[in-house]
């Protein structure tokens, strides 16, 4: 497994990425697209399904998909995977392929990256019914502070969505949560993490360098790189 440098950007959810220097990027890998690691050139790599690309007809083979990379050790962790009200399919079985999710990466000994978009109560349910021993990371988090903790005082750690957490209001938020719970990303946006970093160590009142530290020290808990 890769681990980033000390001095690395870390840019924990990433597609398309392309290899920057300095920059430690997690690529996530679509069921629906059947890409493998040796495909791209990736520092490293999640696996799972994303919840727009699932229906009754594609599910068992998606999730043979996911099982069959969960041991791979440049998959660091299983995702994205989650609920979706406003795009896929019937809750039921956005569910139960959510459920199948946490399974194999609790198997496999690996976080969970989660995609949730307007389907927290049923994300804090499956939480709360699971008990995951492996940390949850909520990637593209742009809710308000009382959810935030909400998502945190049951383990879970928050990636923010790149345009909310580059605009002035996201400050506040920044400034209220734990910084041992945070993250930074791109999704798929073209987009230079390290300008996110520089505006939410501003907003932090640190130095880039102190941010890089914080999050690489998130990093090694969540994934267990040290």
């Amino acid at each position: 497994m890769n681990i980033p440098e000390p001095d690395d950007f870390i840019n924990i959810h990433t597609h398309n990425s392309l290899i920057a220097d300095g920059v430690f990027a997690v690529e996530n890998l679509m069921a629906h697209e059947n890409l493998k690691p040796d495909d791209i050139s990736a520092d490293a790599y999640t696996a799972g399904i994303h919840p727009w690309y699932l229906n009754e007809h594609n599910r068992n083979e998606q999730i043979g998909f996911v099982q069959r990379l969960a041991g791979n050790p440049d998959v660091i962790a299983i995702g994205e995977a989650g609920f979706d009200k406003l795009r896929g399919p019937s809750m039921e079985i956005q569910r139960a392929t959510f459920i199948e999710q946490v399974k194999i990466a609790e198997e496999a000994g690996k976080p969970l990256i989660v995609h949730c978009v307007r389907a927290w109560d049923e994300l804090l349910a499956s939480n709360k019914t699971l008990k995951p021993v492996k940390p949850w990371l909520v990637h593209g988090f742009r809710g308000k502070k009382e959810l935030a903790l909400q998502l945190i005082s049951r383990g879970m750690y928050l990636s923010f969505w790149f345009d909310f957490v580059i605009r002035p209001e996201s400050a506040d938020i920044l400034r209220f949560l734990p910084n041992d719970r945070i993250f930074l990303e791109t999704d798929g946006a073209d987009i230079d993490i390290k300008r996110i970093y520089e505006k939410v160590a501003i907003d932090l009142d640190c130095t880039v360098n102190d941010l890089k530290n914080k999050i690489l020290s998130n990093f090694h808990k969540v994934f267990k790189s040290e």
